[in-house]
């Protein structure tokens, strides 16, 4: 297979490439899943002769992302995902067990949505400094 790519596309192609194995790898610790590790290397040894020579080094003789890449601020792009799942999902928790737990039907769907709704008005106004959880239980 060829795929032909700008320069600039290669470029956002590294970023996609080491975003998606972050996700898939990243929690993984010694059960990686080493498909996705090839694929990075593989796009990852390409960058010498774009001229990207910085963003890709040898680790135990595999190419891998460079610190120069993984410190340059695609951290921050994974970081801003992860914030507004983690507030979409909290949302959607915390307004389905406000109804018993009900999963979502067309009849309660309007109130489940006014809740999910509120609660990331509340999330967007004050993050989670108003969210309180009671131990005493």
């Amino acid at each position: 297979m060829k795929i032909e790519l700008t320069e600039q596309q290669y470029r956002y192609l590294l970023d996609l490439v080491y975003i998606g194995n972050w996700v898939v790898n990243s929690t993984r610790e010694n059960d990686r899943i080493q498909e996705y590790d090839q694929v990075e290397s593989l796009i990852f040894s390409h960058c010498p002769a774009h001229g990207m020579g910085k963003l890709a080094e040898r680790l135990d003789g595999e190419i891998i992302p460079s610190r120069a890449f993984a410190d340059g601020g695609i951290h921050e792009a994974i970081a801003d995902y992860e914030d507004a799942v983690f507030y979409e999902i909290l949302a959607e928790e915390l307004a389905l067990r406000d109804m018993d737990g009900e999963p979502m039907t067309r009849e309660n769907y309007n109130a489940l949505m006014q809740r999910i709704d509120d609660y990331m008005g509340e999330f967007e106004e004050h993050g989670t400094d108003r969210i309180t959880v009671d131990l005493d239980e």
